[in-house]
């Protein structure tokens, strides 16, 4: 199994940075767990195992995450309760789906989805109507496609959750906030459809499912310490400049996972 010690760093990291930028941290876990993990797992399963131990260590840096984000009275709960429903069957379901899709397959859509994300982030797409006027089905469909999404590329949802928001015109560390919120029915869903999808992957024998336990130990330890500490900075930097790193942010890991 991969070293502690760049396991617990990446805690650390993922953590922060999910409690600054409300992505759950599955951004940065994912790509680096490739790299950690390669040469442990067999490379069929190798992005399965990325993918379903970042989303297992979102569940633990969520709580943490969202707590942080609530006593600044950020978090929009009625956006939350609309998405949330669809988010769960969005989830669980891209999980199992994720059985009939290889390594590449999964590494593409990855990378591609990151950068198309840090695109529209970056030149700052908006929309003209706000978005309580949105109809509940648009909130529907968006719920599950974000939760589908997530699962396949391990993330906490922050990364489509907080541009849907900012294009309707809700300020960017509300989005942040509401997003981290978001994360947590995403990574319980979407771990669980990781487990069910591996129980009986040989493979996989030291695992839970495609989750890789010690891996999934090693992060979580570091990750709760410091999604506070990344929370707590988010509400004290300038909106704009926030939203251009996390764009930038997004693309230089992209670019990463397409070169692995």
């Amino acid at each position: 199994m991969a070293e502690i010690i760049p396991l617990l760093l990446l805690g650390a990291f993922s953590g922060f940075i999910a409690g600054l930028l409300g992505v759950g941290g599955g951004l940065i876990m994912v790509p680096v767990l490739l790299y950690l993990l390669a040469g442990h797992i067999d490379q069929s399963i190798l992005m399965h195992s990325a993918v379903g131990t970042a989303l297992a260590a979102i569940i633990f840096t969520s709580i943490s995450s969202v707590r942080a984000h609530h006593q600044h009275g950020a978090i929009h709960w009625h956006y939350f309760k609309k998405m949330t429903p669809t988010i769960l069957l969005g989830a669980f379901s891209g999980a199992l789906l994720t059985q009939l899709m290889s390594f590449d397959f999964m590494r593409l859509f990855f990378a591609g989805f990151e950068l198309t994300v840090a695109a529209i982030l970056y030149f700052g797409l908006s929309s003209s109507r706000h978005i309580d006027h949105l109809a509940n089905w648009v909130w529907r469909v968006v719920g599950y496609i974000i939760g589908l999404v997530s699962a396949i590329v391990g993330i906490g949802g922050g990364t489509m959750t907080t541009p849907f928001l900012t294009y309707n015109n809700v300020d960017i560390k509300n989005s942040i906030a509401t997003s981290a919120a978001v994360g947590l029915p995403i990574a319980i869903a979407g771990a669980l459809g990781f487990i069910v999808a591996g129980w009986n992957i040989e493979s996989t024998a030291s695992g839970l499912g495609f989750i890789q336990m010690q891996a999934l130990v090693s992060i979580v330890v570091m990750s709760v310490i410091f999604a506070p500490l990344g929370a707590k900075t988010a509400h004290r930097v300038d909106g704009k400049k926030l939203k251009k790193f996390f764009a930038i942010f997004l693309a230089f890991l992209g670019i990463t996972v397409l070169a692995f």
